[in-house]
């Protein structure tokens, strides 16, 4: 009787090991290091590109805006909501990178469609906007 009460035991750790194990593969293979997002709005297009570097705890960017200009501020928010997760930079730049919380980070590259990217300007908070996906962003 105790053999088999053993064996029970011994399976069911197993069991769960390589559940964790299977879960934790495919969280891994879900992540997206390099995201990107079109930007549309007032007649105007754009883009934008990031690299999540979890290793250095860096958010980086590089923004495609063609001709327009007088940015004052990028952020990224949760949805299409005022919700602000982070802002790139303290001022708006074509190219920086920033320290960011590696949860922040992780929810990022996990699930980019939950994001979007608003670039403002002074007449216009979220003047152009668009929602993040896995890959990069081309004009």
């Amino acid at each position: 009787m105790r053999l088999s009460a053993l064996r029970i035991v011994l399976a069911t750790g197993a069991a769960l090991t390589l559940g964790v194990s299977a879960a934790s593969a495919v969280r891994a293979t879900q992540m997206h290091p390099e995201l990107g997002a079109k930007l549309a709005g007032m007649g105007e297009h754009g883009v934008v590109n990031l690299q999540v570097k979890t290793k250095s705890g860096q958010l980086c960017w590089t923004f495609g805006m063609g001709k327009m200009t007088g940015f004052t501020k990028a952020s990224i928010h949760v949805g299409q909501t005022k919700t602000v997760l982070l802002e790139l930079g303290m001022h708006y730049t074509t190219k920086g990178c920033a320290k960011e919380a590696a949860m922040t980070l992780e929810h990022l590259e996990s699930k980019p469609g939950s994001y979007s990217v608003f670039v403002d300007t002074k007449a216009h908070p979220g003047e152009l906007r668009g929602k993040l996906f896995a890959g990069m962003a081309h004009m």
